[in-house]
Order: C-alpha cells, then structure tokens, then sequence
C-alpha cells in the first residue's frame, strides 16, 4: 500500500512539473509572440477596440469552459476580487503601454517594461526579507533589466523620442507598477475561490478588463471609424491568435502560475519575452538582428536561471 501511495504522489508530482514547465513556454514563448501579432492586429483595428473584441471573446469562451467543467463561474467574491485584478492587472497596463506608445519609440517602451520584474520584487512586501537577502535574485534581477538595455542599445542611439517623451516614460512607468501591483494581488489578496476557480477568475478578469476596453473604444470613436469589411484577414488571423494563445492558454498560465510559483519568479517573462519577439520578428518580418543582440539574450536567459535557482 505504501508503495502505491508513493507512485501516486510520484505521478502527481511529475505531472505538476511537466504542468509547470508548460505554463512557463505559454509565458515565455507565447506572450513574446504577442508583440508581433499585436503589431499585425493593429493594422486592421484601432487599439482600444482590438482590447475590448480580444477580452470580451476570450473571457466568454473561458467562462463557458469553466462553467461546462463544473466550477462556481457565478460565486460573488469571486467575480469582486476578478473585477479588481482585471482592471489593475489587465486593462490599466495594456491601455497605458497604447498611451505611452505616442511619445516613445517601441524599442524604449520594451526596455522600461522589463522593470516589471523589477517592480514585483521591489513591491512584494511578504518575500522582502528573502528576496533580498538572496544575492542571486537582487542579481539576476539587475542583470536582467541590463540584458535587455542591451538588446536594443543599438536601436536607441539611433531611435528618436517625440516631444515630451518623459510623459510616455512616467505613464508606461505607471503601467509596470500596476502590473507588479495587480500580479501581487491576485497572488495574495484573492478569495478561496479563486484558488479554487483559477480560470474562472481570469476569464472574469479578461471580461471586466474588456468592459472598460469597451468604454473607452466608444468614448475614442473607435467603433464608429472602424470600417469592418475593409479589415485585412491577416489583422482577424492575428487577432484569433491573440484570443486562443496570448488570451485563454497564456494569461490563465500566469494567473495559475501565481499560485504556486513565487511572484518574482513569474515575473521573469519581462525579460524572456522582448527577446523572443526579435526572434520571431526576424523570421516573421525579415528583421535584422545584430550580435549585440544576440549576447543581450544570452545575459537575459542566464538571469533568469540566476533568479530561479535563488534558492
């Protein structure tokens, strides 16, 4: 009997890790796809618009699925504490990065947002006496943010910023705290249920983020001036791509991830993912990429793993 129970817990154990390493590819690999695909979505719907059509098909299709495997989608703290994280989490940084993109150049937006990491770890109030006592994590996080400084170094010296562009650096500043602050709170703050109902909350997440996407596509007019047959099927392709992977397989990741990983583990994804879109954008759209590049992302793979084996 022992000797059952033990390859039980051995199976529940591999199947964990595998589950594990699995969510970290979704992160990793699929959320730096995004950048490519956003940028392609973009040339058939207005921002705010491409948001709300986004969330609102995944937060419902993921709601549905919960709802068919049985779970409590309609449990009230629930959808309070969902409402919370969905719009800290979700809308305020997303619609922050669309502000801050008209002062700055993507190449400077790419490197402020890998201080999310950064900020997670700054904010984590419970992990401070660990996460600083660890020279290996105060590293590898420094490291990190200067792999991927480098890894566009050669962009900004070339890149020019618009007229008050420090706006864009405050508002997309702004953007990565609520980010780390959003990330913290569905890691700490959110109810049992959410442990139980994990992606039931986020496809609650992604319908109130949606809503106050919807919000402000019709207060920009985004709706109105959007002429919907002349959409190009290569936005609608990347649009479904954005819905199946970076919507329902990634973010549900990361919000299950947040459960049992450490937070400033997780946010590690600010690091992987610019590398991995200047991969795809090389394949993709035919990008140049130079070995400066190249030695950015090997420092930036090596911090994670600094950061992972804190321990």
């Amino acid at each position: 009997m022992s000797s059952e129970n033990n390859n039980t817990d051995s199976r529940q154990a591999g199947v964990k890790r595998i589950s594990i390493l699995f969510a970290y590819f979704l992160i990793y690999i699929v959320w730096g796809s995004t950048y490519y695909f956003i940028g392609v979505a973009l040339g058939g719907f207005p921002p705010f618009l491409l948001g709300a059509v986004r969330f609102t098909v995944a937060g419902m299709l993921l709601l549905a699925w919960c709802r068919f495997r049985g779970e409590q989608v309609f449990n009230s703290n629930l959808i309070r504490k969902s409402a919370v994280s969905g719009i800290v989490l979700l809308f305020i940084d997303m619609a922050v990065v669309m502000l801050a993109q008209q002062y700055l150049s993507s190449s400077l937006v790419a490197i402020i947002a890998a201080s999310t990491a950064i900020w997670i770890m700054a904010l984590d109030a419970p992990m401070w006496k660990k996460n600083f006592r660890s020279a290996a994590t105060v590293t590898g996080v420094i490291v990190g943010f200067l792999g991927v400084a480098m890894l566009y170094v050669e962009q900004l010296n070339t890149d020019t910023v618009n007229e008050h562009g420090e706006y864009g650096v405050l508002i997309l500043i702004f953007g990565c705290i609520s980010w780390a602050l959003g990330t913290l709170y569905a890691k700490y703050r959110s109810s049992g249920a959410e442990a139980v109902n994990a992606f039931a909350g986020s496809a609650w997440q992604m319908l109130f983020a949606s809503a106050a996407f919807w919000i402000c596509s019709f207060a920009a007019g985004d709706v109105h001036k959007t002429d919907i047959p002349a959409i190009p099927s290569s936005a609608w392709l990347s649009l479904a791509y954005l819905i199946v992977f970076g919507s329902l397989m990634a973010y549900s990741a990361y919000v299950w991830l947040l459960k049992v990983r450490p937070a400033t583990e997780v946010g590690t994804h600010a690091y992987v993912n610019p590398p991995v879109a200047v991969v795809i954008g090389t394949t993709l759209g035919s990008e140049h990429v130079s070995w400066i590049q190249i030695a950015g992302l090997a420092i930036i793979l090596v911090s994670v793993m600094m950061i992972k084996r804190r321990k």
